[in-house]
C-alpha cells in the first residue's frame, strides 16, 4: 500500500501545482479582459488574438481546474444519500462512484477527444479570425484535462482503499456548503 500512497501523493502534488497555475490564470484572465475592454473603448482598437486568449484561459481553467477541485473534494454532489451514510459508507460510495463512473468516463472522453486534437494538429489549425491564435494547442487541453481528472480519480481511489483498510484517514471530508 505504501507505493500506491506515494503515487497518490505525487498525483496530488501535481494537481496542487496545476491548481496554483489555474489560480494565477484567473487573475491573468481578468487583467486581459479588463485591458481589452479599456483599449477597445479608449482607442477603438480590438485584437482577435487577445479576445481568443481570454477563452483559451477559460478553457484551461475549466479542464485543469476540474482535477484540482476534485482533489479538494469541492465538486457538487447529490448529498441526499451521502449524508445519511456513515463515514465508512461515504468512503465506499466515493470509491464505487470514482472507480466505476468517473475514471471510465474521463478515459472515454480523453480517448474520443484525442482525434479532435490530432486532426487540428495535423492540419496546423488556425483561428478563422484575422489575428487569431493557433487552435490546435487549446484542443490538446481537452484530452489532457480528462486524463488529469482520471489520474486524480486514481489517487482518490487509492486514498479511499487505504482509509477503508485503516492505513490513512481522509482529511478532506465533504462539507455541506452554507447558503
Amino acid at each position: 500500500m505504501r507505493p500506491l500512497l506515494a503515487m497518490s501523493n505525487a498525483i496530488d502534488a501535481l494537481n496542487e501545482k496545476i491548481g496554483y497555475v489555474c489560480n494565477l490564470l484567473v487573475l491573468f484572465a481578468c487583467l486581459v479582459s479588463a485591458a481589452n475592454a479599456m483599449i477597445r473603448y479608449a482607442f477603438s482598437y480590438s485584437s482577435n488574438g487577445w479576445l481568443e486568449l481570454q477563452w483559451y484561459m477559460f478553457a484551461i481553467l475549466v479542464m485543469f481546474g476540474a482535477s484540482y477541485t476534485f482533489k479538494r473534494n469541492e465538486h457538487v454532489r447529490v448529498e441526499i444519500l451521502y449524508l445519511m451514510l456513515s463515514e465508512r459508507g461515504q468512503l465506499w460510495l466515493d470509491l464505487i462512484g470514482t472507480l466505476f463512473f468517473l475514471i471510465p468516463s474521463c478515459l472515454l472522453l480523453a480517448y474520443l477527444s484525442w482525434p479532435f486534437f490530432m486532426q487540428a494538429y495535423d492540419v496546423g489549425e488556425m483561428s478563422g479570425n484575422a489575428g487569431g491564435l493557433v487552435r490546435w494547442p487549446i484542443k490538446f487541453v481537452i484530452p489532457a484535462g480528462f486524463v488529469m481528472l482520471a489520474l486524480q480519480g486514481v489517487s482518490e481511489v487509492i486514498k479511499r482503499i487505504a482509509a477503508l483498510q485503516g492505513y490513512v484517514t481522509i482529511d478532506a471530508k465533504y462539507e455541506r456548503p452554507t447558503q
